[in-house]
């Protein structure tokens, strides 16, 4: 499943342990293990010009970093995103994720637990360059109460401070992807490389998610075939089918969480929504999506924590784009009030997006 709010390209967890400089002596295996998959990941890197002139490389593989190419050309003249080393070499990971995110909630809350690094601020998933130890952080903390989920990040950013060391590279994990899909990830991991507030996940993603969206339809609209249009089209239909029904069914659960019921009412009902959320999507899938099976283990596995990390790619999404939209469409003017919002106090940031 590629629902967008997954594959974050946003996924900074690895980059604030990579940052961590220093903590207690229980930490310290969790900084070894960030510094190690980062290093492997860049050591793994190889300039384009030499993958794609190795015999060994494949033409379906030249094919799409050629288009990574040429969407990163579109992401400078057109988006006015950085002009720098990233997504200029290609890693092959030889698994399906950069690294492996823990998200966790109370069971009866939609507020991400949290996590926080030097240097990076606060954030709210940990991640881990292998799966095993992920799942076992998430066994712990679900033998403390608290809900988890564990999911895949085909990319993270790391904000083009080891652009220095060759900067974030072009991945496995995602260069496959659907052209749309694609542009999507690129735009999204090169906006963070713009504005990076600490301690603001929920500002941070809704806006690279913004210029992602803003930037697929621009490439989509001036550069892509229409076989690409139509791809797009149709897994976009669908993911915004897929996340009008978390919205509401996230509504529900925080109506059913802020209610004065007894807890164990309040699990009672929770229970009803989710099965109701189940029957939702069975209902889209034959009436809209011609049986589609794409968002199934999502759904099965659908908790607080699934619900609260979705939240922080989408909240302010629709906020974003109404500034992008008063800026003129300019994207150097919106990247300027942007880190305008940014630079105020936390509280207030939000009562200043229109």
């Amino acid at each position: 499943m590629r629902a967008r709010w997954l594959r974050m390209g946003a996924a900074l967890a690895g980059l604030s342990s990579l940052l961590g400089l220093g903590g207690c002596a229980a930490e310290l295996g969790y900084y070894a293990q960030a510094v190690k998959g980062h290093l492997d990941v860049m050591a793994r890197a190889r300039p384009l010009g030499d993958v794609q002139a190795d015999p060994a490389t494949s033409a379906a593989l030249r094919e799409r970093l050629a288009l990574a190419q040429r969407l990163r050309a579109f992401a400078v003249s057109e988006l006015h995103l950085p002009d720098n080393a990233s997504y200029r070499r290609y890693a092959d990971l030889q698994r399906s994720a950069a690294v492996w995110n823990v998200v966790a909630a109370p069971e009866l809350g939609l507020d991400l637990k949290t996590w926080c690094f030097p240097v990076m601020g606060c954030v709210g998933y940990r991640g881990y360059y292998q799966r095993e130890p992920a799942d076992a952080l998430a066994a712990e903390l679900k033998a403390q109460g608290w809900e988890t989920s564990v999911y895949g990040v085909p990319a993270y950013s790391t904000l083009g401070w080891t652009n220095w060391l060759g900067g974030d590279p072009l991945l496995n994990t995602f260069i496959g992807w659907p052209e749309g899909e694609l542009a999507r990830i690129l735009f999204h991991e090169l906006a963070h490389q713009v504005v990076y507030v600490n301690d603001d996940t929920v500002f941070n993603e809704s806006f690279a998610t913004a210029v992602e969206r803003l930037g697929a339809e621009r490439w989509l609209t001036q550069q892509a075939s229409p076989q690409a249009r139509a791809e797009y089209a149709a897994l976009d239909a669908r993911r915004r089918d897929f996340k009008a029904m978390a919205l509401r069914h996230r509504q529900r659960l925080a109506d059913i969480y802020r209610s004065q019921d007894p807890d164990a009412l309040k699990r009672s009902r929770k229970q009803a929504a989710t099965a109701a959320l189940r029957q939702e999507l069975e209902t889209l899938k034959r009436e809209r999506w011609g049986g589609f099976s794409g968002y199934d283990a999502w759904v099965l596995n659908a908790n607080n924590a699934s619900f609260a990390v979705q939240a922080a790619y989408d909240d302010l999404v629709p906020a974003f784009e109404r500034l992008f939209e008063r800026e003129g469409r300019d994207f150097n003017r919106f990247y300027a009030a942007v880190r305008a919002l940014a630079a105020l106090p936390r509280d207030k940031r939000r009562g200043q997006l229109p």
